[in-house]
């Protein structure tokens, strides 16, 4: 029996040590995206693109803030839940790996396409959405390779055998 080992894993500051991995994790996704993203449009807005559009019959503008703004803040919730559940439920990166490609390809249909952008910022916008792909299925397997690794290095006390020797102790 190791009691030492079995304090250590549970000890109040032992998962602040993994903590800070999950955050970073989604810092690091979240700004790549942005980082992609604002390049994408940069190079839309060179090509010619002048991403006006009308909404609700008012002239409106896709913007740098705006692009950013719509990378951020889907990206960010969506990373940050699985990031909080993934200790629950292990099996959440996995769906999300499913979700998430399928959330950035399917607004391309419902916000891209019928926008009346001209084509250039159409194709630019829609690059933005196929940009998130590979972005965040990077961002979710290494949240899942940190769960993994943690899981590896800290195994429950069944696995380790302390649950079954103090069953032993006790009867």
């Amino acid at each position: 029996m190791n009691p030492s080992k079995d304090t250590r894993d549970h000890a109040p500051g032992s998962s602040k040590r993994h903590g800070p991995g999950r955050f970073l994790t989604v810092v690091a996704t979240v700004a790549a995206a942005v980082v992609l993203n604002l390049v994408v449009y940069g190079l839309g807005r060179a090509a010619g693109g002048d991403f006006r559009f009308t909404a609700s019959g008012v002239p409106a503008e896709v913007d740098a803030i705006t692009v950013a703004g719509f990378t951020v803040l889907p990206l960010l919730a969506g990373m940050t839940l699985v990031a909080a559940l993934v200790r629950i439920w292990p099996w959440v990166v996995n769906a999300a790996l499913a979700v998430a490609p399928a959330l950035a390809l399917g607004t391309i249909l419902i916000m891209t396409i019928p926008a009346d952008l001209d084509i250039t910022s159409k194709i630019t916008l829609a690059s933005c959405h196929v940009a998130l792909v590979p972005v965040t299925v990077a961002g979710l397997l290494t949240l899942r390779r940190r769960r993994d690794e943690r899981t590896a290095s800290h195994p429950p006390a069944v696995e380790t055998g302390l649950s079954e020797s103090a069953g032993h102790d006790a009867g």
